[in-house]
């Protein structure tokens, strides 16, 4: 799968993300050493920048805007992307990852009590940063890592429960990845200064954008191949989560036989014979339907916004989550 950034049609984008880098190693920085290289593990570890990317694309659909982002457009995405790494660090304790990013896990390497800790110390400079940035841009992110949590929660709730819902679904990842990304740009253009309408449509984007990226990653889980995953296809299976593709084939089982794959002691064969029957049946054509749905509004949020580098560059970020997807299960 291409790994081309598409926000890279804005022309100051990978500049931008590259002072988000330096950024975002200088606020984890700690007086104790040690603390921050736990905190800077993730960060050297390197990763797409998605949500910090959007941030500044948002703040550049100002019209008439050309340049580079500010500094204070800068330290919104470093917000934002710090709510992430450190939701990151918590999922991985939840989750006893071995591995994230082509690295081994803070928890694996140092314990979840430091992860955990280190986490919270994530959150907590994010928050700082945020309320330098004005009132609203604090709250507002207080609000959405409320949300996350909720998600995050809503999921858990769920686990290895082959009755889960499509609507309880939508809800957990409305709020465990959906809103992060709504946050992403709504604080972009908050501190941009644009205008209440237009923050408003971003913030559409960004959360229809991030409905269809989290589809999208849960489809990739069951066509992708093992080494583009880093982990087995249908891990998501094993583990007890069972996505948009999984609840549809199971509310469609009529013998039984995926509800009797899927329990807390699934074999690799049965996972592997679980993630035959989804994909044989079109659940996973219906699910990347729904997601490119999902992508089509967040492009016709940005109608009607001032033509500018920063439309120009979330519309080919919603265009090429699907392209992705669609590539990967084509083959």
């Amino acid at each position: 799968m291409a790994t081309a950034n598409p926000l890279d049609v804005m022309p100051t984008m990978s500049a931008d993300l590259e002072r988000v880098e330096a950024e975002l190693l200088n606020s984890v920085t700690s007086e104790d050493a040690y603390l921050t290289e736990i905190a800077a593990h993730l960060i050297k570890a390197g990763g797409k920048r998605v949500r910090p990317g959007f941030s500044i694309a948002a703040a550049a659909t100002a019209d008439g805007f050309l340049g580079a982002a500010t500094h204070d457009v800068v330290m919104a995405a470093v917000a934002v992307e710090l709510v992430h790494l450190g939701s990151l660090y918590h999922d991985d304790v939840m989750d006893d990852a071995i591995t994230r990013r082509t690295v081994e896990s803070v928890n694996a390497k140092w314990g979840n009590l430091k992860a955990i800790l280190a986490g919270d110390f994530l959150l907590a400079r994010a928050s700082e940063i945020a309320s330098s940035l004005g009132v609203e841009v604090a709250g507002l992110l207080a609000a959405t890592i409320a949300r996350l949590c909720e998600g995050q929660v809503l999921e858990l709730r769920f686990t290895y429960d082959t009755a889960r819902t499509e609507e309880a679904y939508l809800r957990s990842i409305d709020g465990k990845t959906a809103a992060l990304l709504a946050t992403a740009c709504r604080t972009g253009g908050i501190v941009a200064g644009l205008p209440q309408r237009q923050i408003d449509a971003l913030t559409t984007f960004g959360n229809a954008y991030g409905m269809a990226f989290q589809i999208v990653d849960d489809v990739l889980d069951l066509v992708a191949t093992d080494a583009e995953l880093g982990k087995p296809a249908g891990h998501d299976m094993e583990e007890g989560v069972y996505t948009l593709p999984v609840i549809r084939a199971l509310a469609d089982d009529a013998d039984g036989e995926l509800r009797s794959l899927l329990t807390d002691h699934m074999t690799a064969d049965d996972r592997s014979r679980a993630v035959e029957i989804v994909a044989a049946g079109g659940w996973i054509d219906g699910a990347i339907g729904l997601a490119r749905d999902h992508a089509s509004r967040a492009i016709s949020a940005l109608d009607g916004l001032p033509s500018s580098a920063g439309v120009d560059g979330l519309s080919a970020a919603a265009a090429h989550l699907v392209d992705s997807v669609e590539a990967a299960a084509a083959r």
